[in-house]
């Protein structure tokens, strides 16, 4: 029994890698994917911090005294949610091409599909990230936190990135259409962002406005990156950012294999 167990996982491992390797390599020959990718959050970047900077009494508030600590963790957080989204962009594509019907017709894990394509796009979102660090200290942001905390902060906004990648898989296989799919993440993830603590104070907004902004989930991502990135008190957004991805984890990872082997019936 234990030999038999060892050996699925060892097959899962094996089956996800080739998959992982697969994608990863689509985007090397068309590297074009991600110098796009980065493009909309460096602009993003650059125009908050210009247009936003001088209007919003941020600094006086932010280690460090400048708009770009407090704007950059909350576009990195906006930029690698919407990173997540590509999973299930990708999936659907490959549903339209006839990919996943191949896959499907080969003797390998069904899950390893699911899981080296968010492991890819994990991947991909690392690289975005160094980029968006770099053009953040040409503008002058500076981590103040220490260096393990400033990993943990892109390790915290990963972890959360492939918990949403999950939710963009299920909806990917549901929906079946790559434009679709984009759409639907997009009506998602947008809200969920602006109305968050990611470019503006929450005590700036209604009040209405401040209930739900306080109570979703990217807000304590943002919260969470700016704590490990500049010393701010988040009030526990680090805790409570893990319970959510594992929440998300725990459901979409099921649904998202379940939805995979119910399309092919």
């Amino acid at each position: 029994m234990f030999m038999t167990l060892c050996r699925r996982a060892y097959f899962q491992v094996n089956d996800t890698v080739v998959i992982t390797r697969r994608n990863v390599l689509r985007y090397l020959r068309l590297p074009q994917l991600v110098v796009f990718s980065s493009i909309q959050p460096i602009m993003f970047l650059v125009l908050f911090n210009y247009v936003f900077g001088g209007a919003i009494d941020a600094g006086s508030g932010v280690p460090g005294g400048k708009y770009i600590n407090y704007l950059l963790p909350g576009i990195l957080a906006q930029t690698m949610l919407f990173g997540g989204l590509q999973t299930g962009i990708g999936l659907a594509e490959d549903m339209g091409r006839g990919i996943i019907d191949r896959f499907r017709s080969l003797p390998m894990s069904r899950g390893a599909v699911m899981a080296g394509r968010t492991f890819s796009d994990l991947i991909r979102n690392i690289t975005v990230a160094g980029i968006m660090l770099t053009v953040g200290s040409i503008l002058g942001f500076r981590f103040q936190n220490g260096f393990i905390d400033a990993v943990g902060m892109v390790l915290i906004l990963l972890f959360f990135s492939f918990a949403i990648s999950w939710i963009a898989a299920f909806m990917g296989l549901s929906v079946g259409d790559a434009e679709t799919a984009q759409i639907a993440g997009f009506l998602m993830i947008f809200p969920l962002t602006f109305a968050s603590a990611a470019f503006v104070p929450i005590q700036t907004m209604p009040s209405w406005l401040q209930v739900f902004a306080r109570n979703q989930p990217v807000t304590h991502v943002v919260l969470a990156a700016r704590e490990l990135a500049l010393g701010i008190p988040s009030g526990g957004a680090i805790w409570k950012t893990v319970v959510w991805g594992l929440a998300i984890l725990a459901i979409f990872i099921p649904l998202a294999i379940y939805r995979y082997r119910s399309s092919a019936k």
